[in-house]
């Protein structure tokens, strides 16, 4: 090949191999664009100060000893008497943080203010309201829709107490304590509208306040929990960073 031919060639192949000067690169189709420069839409649903309302309910049939009966020195025991509590909570939601962390970890974190009404189905007591708060760590991946979390509240409450009407191992009195623990995962549809479903441990005992002339035996069940989530005022735009 003649050294005018090697030029043409050349120049055509530089032609067919680089951008049109001027060309703007950033019009090109987004699944073209390399996966770390989208930007991310979870960061439109979590972020500082916004506030959420949300209504949960569950299903606890299963009854098993106080998960922290190895601090309290407590006879690591399940009572023969057992419930089945279904809990609806009302909830506002004030997320602290926006996202930040690595790996796993990448996430944020709510701060929980909830009223509670539950069911007693199965047991000697009938109802139980209570005032809950605790916390929730929200572990958010890039562009997941699905997001899992976990979470832990408690508060104070009042129940029907029937352990001084005579009935065996029901509750001492009717002040009483609550923890719930949990974890599953939250399906965002948009900023707005969510929806989540996962398993949740519930305690509730008087802590030891009415003895000794009742005994504190408590309740420990769990089952799953379903949820929906609606944010409360005006949307946030935010962009990658």
């Amino acid at each position: 090949m003649s050294h005018r031919n090697l030029a043409v060639f050349a120049l055509l192949l530089a032609f067919l191999t680089h951008p049109v000067h001027g060309q703007d690169l950033t019009n090109s189709p987004p699944d073209k664009l390399p996966r770390y420069s989208k930007p991310d839409f979870n960061r439109s649903i979590y972020y500082k100060n916004k506030l959420e309302f949300s209504l949960e309910t569950g299903w606890l049939p299963n009854n098993i000893p106080f998960v922290f009966d190895f601090i309290v020195d407590s006879p690591y025991t399940k009572w023969p008497l057992s419930y089945t509590l279904v809990p609806n909570i009302a909830s506002l939601r004030w997320q602290l943080d926006n996202i930040w962390g690595w790996g796993f970890l990448r996430g944020n974190t709510d701060f929980i203010f909830s009223g509670s009404y539950t069911d007693i189905a199965r047991g000697p007591e009938t109802r139980y309201f209570a005032f809950d708060y605790g916390i929730r760590r929200n572990f958010i991946q890039r562009n997941w829709r699905l997001v899992p979390y976990f979470e832990a509240r408690g508060g104070v409450g009042d129940i029907n107490a029937k352990g001084p009407s005579g009935v065996l191992y029901a509750q001492g009195q009717d002040l009483t304590f609550t923890l719930m623990m949990g974890s599953g995962a939250r399906y965002n549809f948009n900023p707005r509208y969510s929806i989540s479903g996962g398993m949740t441990y519930m305690h509730v005992s008087n802590f030891y306040l009415s003895e000794p002339k009742y005994e504190d035996f408590g309740i420990n069940v769990f089952g799953p929990i379903v949820g929906i989530y609606m944010r409360l005022g005006k949307d946030k735009h935010t962009s990658e960073r």
